[in-house]
């Protein structure tokens, strides 16, 4: 497909622009624009204007993507589905650059919650609750002894490259430092109603205070202050709750997941009675019920019962640290007084979460630099939080 025309002031220039019927070649009048450049309507219209690459096509690479595997069978996957060729590093290129452009719509406010506390009742008649989850979660990072190795590769290739170019020069991709370890805690946010249908996910390379800047930010655009129940649910780590309170305050109960509370149990017993022994699971499952039916109280005579029955130092040991654990979140453990207000006790959308929104991060062999990974989460949370549509509409008519 070819567009002409001959009345311009600088004349026809011949574009390749991608699209999801294949490259399209196009010739169109460009302009000078006032002040100095140039001005490219038909660039406007047909939305390659910043791009080489139509919506359509880069919608479908980020989709191919997040979809699972490598690149490579990102590419695949797109010439097979619409016949383009692209091959796998300007699939990589394309999707995290597109990463980035949904975390700074977000930030823009352009791109944001389809839905509000207002949305979010219990019941038809009941109250407003709004539940607030948060978590680390660990991403392969490329150390900075890899970037060292793969830097000086391409210093390698780009001198092979300059002695058959006759010395002309490449431009320099951006660096990013490399990190000290092979893993780096990334952490994540989740917004939800009691009933599953309206969430909203966040994710951050940054640390826990940077989500908790972001937790402020997006808490605000949900309008979490006007629940009439506010619930966070969470693990044990004690930034969470330092978080929370410091930069929602406004919830107004915390609650350590059960299933977490149990993995601790569970250590203990297995400590004091043998690794996966009759024994072992009978103490576990009477601590769950004292902690089900008398809260932290209960779960912690127990735990002083059983002391007063061992003499090893280990087991002792592993009793009070259990002791401490429990007795700094009492509080939070109050799981009778949490269930008969209809409160969830278990964080299974924030731990899917974790799951879901880091899954196309990690594999085998697989490292990445912080801001990439960081721009593949932002799509990951994009579709959990049913704004894909949403956010490709909002790209498509910015073109039209």
């Amino acid at each position: 497909m070819t567009l002409s025309s001959q009345a311009a002031n600088k004349g026809p220039q011949p574009v390749s622009h991608l699209t999801v019927n294949g490259r399209v070649e196009v010739t169109r009048p460009v302009y000078a624009a006032t002040g100095g450049g140039t001005s490219v309507p038909l660039d406007e219209w047909l939305g390659i204007a910043s791009s080489r690459v139509s919506v359509g096509a880069r919608e479908l690479c980020c989709r191919a993507t997040m979809a699972g595997g490598s690149f490579c069978t990102a590419s695949e996957t797109v010439e097979r589905l619409a016949q383009i060729r692209v091959g796998h590093e300007q699939v990589r290129r394309l999707t995290e650059a597109e990463g980035r452009a949904v975390t700074a719509a977000i930030e823009a406010g352009s791109v944001g919650p389809d839905w509000t506390a207002a949305d979010c009742r219990v019941t038809p008649e009941g109250p407003t609750r709004v539940m607030v989850g948060c978590d680390g979660v660990q991403v392969p990072v490329v150390t900075a002894a890899e970037k060292a190795k793969r830097r000086a590769n391409r210093r390698a290739g780009r001198k092979a490259r300059r002695r058959r170019t006759k010395g002309r020069r490449a431009a320099r991709p951006r660096r990013c430092r490399g990190s000290d370890e092979k893993f780096r805690e990334f952490k994540i946010a989740t917004f939800y109603d009691d009933s599953k249908e309206h969430p909203y996910a966040i994710g951050t390379a940054g640390n826990h205070d940077v989500l908790g800047y972001r937790m402020r930010h997006e808490a605000a655009k949900l309008k979490i202050d006007e629940a009439q129940e506010k619930v966070a649910i969470s693990d044990g780590a004690e930034w969470i709750p330092h978080q929370l309170r410091t930069r929602l305050p406004m919830v107004h109960v915390h609650i350590l997941d059960y299933y977490h509370l149990m993995e601790h149990v569970g250590q203990a017993a297995a400590v004091c009675f043998g690794e996966g022994t009759e024994a072992a699971a009978a103490w576990r499952d009477a601590s769950s019920a004292a902690v089900m039916e008398e809260g932290g109280s209960g779960l912690l005579a127990k735990i002083a019962e059983t002391r007063r029955t061992v003499r090893a130092g280990g087991k002792r040991e592993a009793l009070r640290k259990l002791e401490q654990y429990v007795a700094k979140r009492i509080e939070r453990v109050d799981y009778p007084a949490f269930r008969a207000q209809g409160f969830d006790i278990g964080s299974g959308p924030t731990e899917a979460l974790c799951k879901t929104l880091t899954a196309r991060l990690k594999g085998s062999g697989k490292r990445w630099d912080r801001p990439n990974a960081e721009a593949i989460m932002a799509l990951a949370a994009l579709q959990q939080s049913h704004l894909w549509n949403t956010y490709w509409a909002q790209q498509r008519r910015g073109v039209a």
